[in-house]
């Protein structure tokens, strides 16, 4: 199974499935010298972990990593870093029934048809819990911009048809962690947790929306043509499971608007050039222009609810039905959200080390 490895200078491979005995990632191209222990990979972890709230999924795992490479003295050394996590609350005995009933919205049928053997178990290697690896390779990835005054947040602006109003970057970085459904809009998240807790009583799920905002990214960043910034950024989000469709700045707006309405005028602020408006969510021709990189991605809701659904019996051949048992989120855009900001992040030390911002081999060059 190719297509596990991601990034061009900064590379992560990430391993396991969702009831086998552990996850992890490889991450290669850290830049050596830079100081980094399991604390600042664990609080990643933490944010992503199951069984935290009533919006995730009861199985309750604690995801304590384990660094394996690339760490000594509390910094990188530039070698490959490789880390683990063990699955601990792992249930298969609600898929032994379903073995051979393709779940309606998940990659079942086609992992099926595409292998010839695929692992029943939660999914296997299509389940969410693959995330641990990204989440893990986006602390050191955020570690690193962090460097050089990035920032990145992801929160949930939409949720079962509830949206939140804008709000400043500060506020949402102040707000974010403050409800269980990651809405910086408290009056909207309410409403949002009310109406997830109506789709659990429902046996249903919703999906939302999940926009990833980034402060701090130089003019310049980025490839033109084929590895545009937004092209890698859109592949990044697009790579998570669950995401539909991606947005970068006003998004399918533009279609709407005219020329005059879309383009954003530059103007000179304090000596440095800016945008008065950022329609383009700040990248032009593939390369960022120094304002906030801002990105939506569109959520469908969990497919594994417990109503009868209409499949069929690949080992029978007939139509059937399947009513989905064990422990699974009734929405999955608050617990995106850590995944979101990860692979924001590794896409952008990816393009800084391209474009020479950053050394790929020592932090200590800078």
């Amino acid at each position: 199974m190719p297509g596990n490895t991601f990034g061009h200078s900064f590379r992560i491979t990430t391993w396991g499935e969702s009831h086998g005995r552990a996850l992890g990632v490889v991450i290669d191209g850290v830049p050596a010298g830079l100081p980094l222990d399991t604390e600042i990979v664990q609080k990643e972890l933490d944010r992503r972990r199951p069984g935290q709230s009533a919006v995730s999924t009861p199985r309750s795992e604690a995801d304590k990593v384990e660094i394996l490479s690339g760490i000594f003295e509390g910094k990188a050394t530039g070698t490959p870093i490789s880390m683990m996590v063990w699955n601990k609350d792992a249930d298969s005995s609600s898929y032994d029934n379903i073995r051979d009933l393709p779940r309606p919205g998940h990659a079942d049928y086609p992992y099926m048809e595409k292998y010839g053997i695929r692992d029943h178990r939660g999914g296997g290697r299509s389940s969410a819990r693959e995330t641990i690896g990204r989440v893990a390779a986006g602390a050191v990835a955020k570690e690193i911009l962090s460097n050089f005054g990035i920032d990145i947040i992801a929160h949930v602006t939409e949720l079962g048809g509830i949206a939140a109003k804008e709000m400043p970057f500060d506020t949402i970085k102040e707000h974010l962690e403050k409800t269980p459904v990651r809405c910086a809009d408290l009056e909207a998240a309410q409403l949002m947790l009310e109406k997830v807790g109506k789709a659990r009583e429902e046996h249903e799920s919703i999906g939302g929306v999940v926009e990833i905002i980034a402060i701090g990214l130089p003019p310049g960043i980025g490839e033109p043509v084929f590895d545009k910034l937004d092209a890698d950024i859109a592949k990044a989000i697009m790579s998570i499971g669950a995401v539909k469709g991606v947005e970068i700045g006003i998004g399918n707006e533009a279609a709407q608007m005219k020329g005059s309405q879309m383009n954003d005028p530059f103007i000179l602020e304090d000596g440095k050039i800016i945008t008065q408006t950022n329609n383009a969510g700040g990248i032009l021709g593939g390369l960022s222009t120094g304002m906030p990189i801002i990105c939506r991605a569109s959520v469908k809701p969990t497919p594994s609810i417990s109503k009868v659904q209409h499949t069929v019996n690949t080992k029978e051949m007939k139509n059937s039905d399947i009513i989905i048992k064990g422990r699974h989120d009734p929405t999955i855009p608050p617990r995106m959200v850590p995944v979101a900001e990860a692979m924001m992040a590794l896409v952008l030390v990816d393009h800084m080390i391209r474009s020479g911002h950053i050394h790929p081999n020592s932090l200590l060059k800078q």
